[in-house]
């Protein structure tokens, strides 16, 4: 219907921004969403028009959208560097607003604990290896970021872990990393280093709760299959 028209052109009805002032956010589509932040599309498509082709390349999954980074968006004509930074700068504000932080957050099951840091790892092309430092009350002390690596791995200091553990005077410790792939089942490499952290903390006086492996489908849990 619009091929081709600048959106200034279309009926007032369907522009992303009147539409929007008129009848709310809710009333517009992803792609609209989208148009809005990109402004402009190119010579042969409208924003709108770009917007749902790069939707498109993800088959309509606003998680994989999510995990499009500045070389993916720039493959679409129309699409520059600063047209990537917005998009990339949405999505990293959408993830903060879903780490709603509470004056009190208390991880006290495996649950709690994948809610907490999906909004953090889930998104990510990288394995991410985290820990939540925890007092005695399974309150979170402080989460840090121990490593980052590639697609299927991420190395891990234990000395950093519990240098970690006692600069915040915490007792209790989760391990949280993710898995790109998503594939929710544990390596090798995993149970090898869930098995030496957990020897090293008992040596310590610190509990390891729990390993928890992050996906957007889901998590698995070392707790819950009674691995520790």
């Amino acid at each position: 219907m619009y091929q081709n028209q600048p959106i200034n052109r279309w009926i007032l009805e369907d522009r992303p921004r009147e539409k929007m002032m008129n009848r709310g956010m809710g009333a517009l589509t992803d792609s609209e969403l989208i148009a809005l932040l990109l402004g402009t599309g190119h010579k042969k498509a409208s924003a709108v028009e770009l917007s749902k082709e790069i939707l498109n390349s993800v088959n309509n999954d606003l998680d994989l959208f999510a995990r499009l980074n500045c070389e993916d968006l720039c493959k679409h004509k129309g699409i520059g560097k600063a047209k990537a930074i917005v998009l990339m700068a949405s999505f990293e504000l959408g993830r903060r607003r879903n780490l709603v932080i509470n004056k009190e957050v208390i991880l006290n099951s495996s649950e709690k604990t994948y809610k907490y840091f999906k909004p953090i790892l889930a998104d990510l092309n990288v394995e991410e290896f985290h820990i939540a430092l925890l007092n005695q009350r399974n309150k979170l002390i402080k989460s840090v970021k121990i490593s980052q690596g590639g697609i299927s791995a991420t190395s891990v200091d234990t000395r950093l872990i519990f240098k970690k553990a006692l600069d915040f005077y915490a007792t209790r410790i989760l391990l949280i990393h993710n898995h790109p792939s998503g594939n929710l089942s544990p390596s090798l490499h995993d149970n090898e280093i869930t098995s030496r952290i957990v020897e090293l903390g008992k040596l310590i006086e610190i509990n390891v709760l729990d390993h928890l492996i992050i996906t957007n489908n889901g998590y698995f849990s070392y707790a819950d299959k009674n691995l520790l």
